[in-house]
């Protein structure tokens, strides 16, 4: 680790480090600190676990970062993130690091929630909502899920995944009939009822216990995978897929379907 962060002061040096480094700011490197935890996930998704000790070192080096630049800002240093950290799990595992009982793992995760609500009633923050502390810079889909699940646990909830079902199909039937406007020069409602059917969507994730991330993710590696079947299947034969008629291209479709 004293490595690591040595390698990172030396980058940012104003005399003799990387121009690169130097240049950055907390803003700038954002980006790159969503992607490599992207890309954790796919390395994890993959099963390549080669991949996924080089991703988490890139991971790792993120935090680092951005702990360098808050240093030179003498505004805290990598020290004091790993004792925020460590103060934090500890004091929110008290009955592994105290001598609290949890009976399970849905009575620590309601008991998580309380201890980060007390948390931000001691700082005085004055939001005392259930949906307090939800992050704006999550992936929407994710934020869709945590919102959910805070009311949830308030009783705002539909009882299994069948409402949700026939939510959805209402849903559909209303971005259908915005399309239906849009055509006839009057829908200004559109992208509001695309953004209610797929919330409803990530609803129904939720109420089958699938990430919807991870369920997209999935079928995004389905749809490159059969996809490039298809070209290659069009190269074979001598032809360009982008010259094919669609009629010709759903065929190849449905043949690459059939092998997975």
């Amino acid at each position: 680790m004293k490595r690591l962060l040595d390698i990172m002061r030396a980058l940012r040096d104003k005399q003799t480090g990387c121009p690169w480094d130097i240049g950055q700011t907390f803003a700038s490197i954002a980006p790159y600190t969503i992607e490599e935890a992207y890309e954790v996930a796919d390395a994890i998704d993959r099963g390549a676990m080669a991949d996924l000790r080089e991703e988490l070192g890139d991971l790792l080096l993120q935090v680092v970062f951005h702990a360098q630049m808050a240093s030179e800002q003498g505004a805290f240093d990598f020290d004091d993130v790993v004792d925020a950290i460590c103060e934090k799990m500890t004091r929110r595992h008290p009955h592994v690091f105290a001598d609290a009982h949890i009976e399970n793992a849905e009575a620590q995760t309601a008991a998580w929630e309380a201890q980060k609500q007390a948390e931000r009633q001691a700082r005085g923050e004055l939001d005392d909502s259930a949906l307090a502390g939800i992050a704006r810079g999550l992936p929407e889909w994710q934020r869709a899920v945590k919102l959910q699940s805070r009311a949830a646990r308030c009783g705002f909830d539909w009882p299994d995944y069948r409402p949700v079902l026939a939510k959805l199909r209402e849903e559909l039937h209303e971005v259908e009939a915005e399309f239906i406007a849009r055509d006839a020069g009057q829908s200004a409602r559109l992208e509001e009822e695309l953004g209610d059917m797929l919330f409803v969507a990530a609803n129904l994730a939720r109420h089958a216990g699938v990430d919807p991330g991870s369920a997209l993710r999935q079928a995004n590696h389905k749809f490159e995978r059969r996809f490039r079947a298809m070209e290659a299947a069009a190269k074979k034969r001598g032809e360009a897929f982008s010259a094919l008629t669609l009629q010709q291209q759903e065929q190849l479709w449905q043949q690459v379907k059939q092998q997975g």
